[in-house]
């Protein structure tokens, strides 16, 4: 029998990873032979890490903060995707060397369009926060058509900058964060402010009866920013589990050219987390 192929995920910290479980049970689900692990790589360890990974017969890796932007350096080849977004969370090992992708804006527009079955087409959406993650998904959400996307940040210079570097894509514009006050249909917190249980400092007109907040982190029960919704009077929330599931695979159809069953998986995974 031959040796599994060997990936992982380079983060820190990281001991925190579902993926490694994730994608040890696409593996048993769709017949595929890997190992897949997760490395602590400190902030300035990122090229030496790749290397030695490399060295030792790696595949593929997942990249997750704060190394996103070093992935997108190490790349030889980049994605369309990964290209846009200035960042890179999957790395393949190909024949011509290193490919780099960014699985972010797909995993979400999959769990919002398909499992959560959330129209995005004319849709008003605000997007708080300019940091790696809305950049990851920017793109894809104007792609998907809607009427405007507006990018709520702390520093609204940032916000305008990430507007300027999408304008292309479709509507969308930057603002401070308590500079939004219109009602959205749709809101997604893409800062880190819900891993530190803190909500973003927003104005709550944001929320209307029928809006719909999403949450890109995720935990065992509802996080800050959707506690705060909910308390607010929205319509329905969502945290990231399912981004996450999704946007690993598309990384594992990216490395093994087999997409596994993402909705039997998701719903594994939010049972085990119910567990006490």
């Amino acid at each position: 029998m031959s040796a599994p192929d060997r990936y992982a995920v380079f983060g820190h910290p990281v001991g925190h990873s579902r993926s490694p479980g994730l994608h040890a049970r696409f593996a048993e689900l769709t017949g595929q032979l890997i190992t897949y692990e997760a490395i602590d790589v400190p902030p300035d360890g990122f090229a030496a890490a790749l290397e030695r990974f490399l060295a030792t017969g790696g595949k593929g890796l997942n990249i997750t903060v704060p190394h996103k932007l070093a992935a997108f350096d190490a790349a030889d080849v980049l994605t369309p995707r990964a290209q846009h977004a200035g960042a890179v969370n999957t790395l393949a090992l190909q024949a011509h060397g290193l490919l780099g992708d960014n699985t972010d804006g797909a995993g979400l527009l999959r769990d919002l369009q398909h499992n959560l079955e959330i129209p995005l087409a004319g849709r008003r959406i605000l997007l708080v926060g300019a940091g790696g993650a809305a950049r990851g998904v920017l793109g894809p959400l104007l792609g998907a058509e809607p009427a405007v996307v507006v990018i709520a940040n702390r520093s609204p210079r940032r916000a305008e900058e990430l507007a300027t570097r999408f304008a292309s894509d479709g509507p969308v514009s930057g603002i401070a964060l308590d500079g939004a006050q219109d009602t959205f249909d749709l809101v997604i917190n893409a800062t880190s402010a819900s891993l530190s249980d803190e909500v973003p400092a927003l104005d709550t007109r944001i929320i209307g009866a029928r809006t719909f907040c999403y949450d890109l982190a995720y935990g065992t029960g509802l996080t800050a920013f959707l506690r705060w919704a909910s308390a607010h009077g929205c319509a329905a929330v969502a945290d990231g589990l399912g981004m996450l599931v999704e946007q690993a695979a598309e990384s594992f159809e990216l490395w093994r050219g087999v997409r596994p069953p993402t909705a039997q998986v998701l719903t594994e995974l939010r049972d085990a987390m119910a567990r006490p």
